[in-house]
């Protein structure tokens, strides 16, 4: 099963761990999870998470151990069904896909505590899909048609940037 992620972050240097500010998944299947942490510290976000993401969260934060589990119920949940909709089990683990998806995957292994943290049997990477827009020549990306910068816009976005590259892939 798929999952397309983004997570809005505050990123302060190299002393200090990127700070999960929201976080958006779609599976596949189209079911969405979306949280706001409430252990960010917004004092800390630059001037461009101030104008650009905080403005868009839209609902209360959630402690992270909370974003954890139900992350990890999410992810369960959505797991055990096939493309279809059909029941399936889950024997490959997740495939998490994201766009410019480095700082994103640390952040969401963060969640987790560290990369190897993460639940039994997923993925220690993320798949880009920038970089499959660069191997299939850099094609022009749909448009995004809502809210920049809200992570669960962008797993949406994701999701249909995914279905664009690989119909462009089958076409050549």
């Amino acid at each position: 099963m798929r999952f397309f992620l983004d997570t809005e972050f505050i990123e302060s240097g190299p002393f200090a761990p990127i700070q999960l500010v929201s976080i958006g998944i779609v599976s596949e299947l189209g079911n969405e999870f979306y949280a706001v942490s409430s252990q960010f510290d917004a004092i800390s976000a630059n001037d461009w998470v101030r104008v650009n993401v905080l403005p868009h969260l839209g609902i209360a934060g959630t402690p992270l151990s909370e974003i954890r589990s139900k992350v990890l119920e999410f992810i369960e949940e959505n797991a055990l069904h096939n493309s279809d909709g059909t029941k399936s089990r889950f024997d490959s683990g997740p495939e998490f896909w994201g766009y410019y998806a480095d700082y994103d995957w640390v952040v969401f292994c963060q969640i987790f505590g560290a990369m190897i943290d993460l639940p039994k049997g997923w993925p220690l990477y993320c798949r880009d899909l920038k970089q499959w827009c660069d191997a299939l020549g850099n094609p022009k990306l749909p448009d995004q048609i809502s809210t920049e910068h809200n992570a669960l816009n962008d797993a949406r976005w994701n999701r249909r940037i995914y279905d664009f590259l690989k119909e462009r892939k089958s076409s050549i």
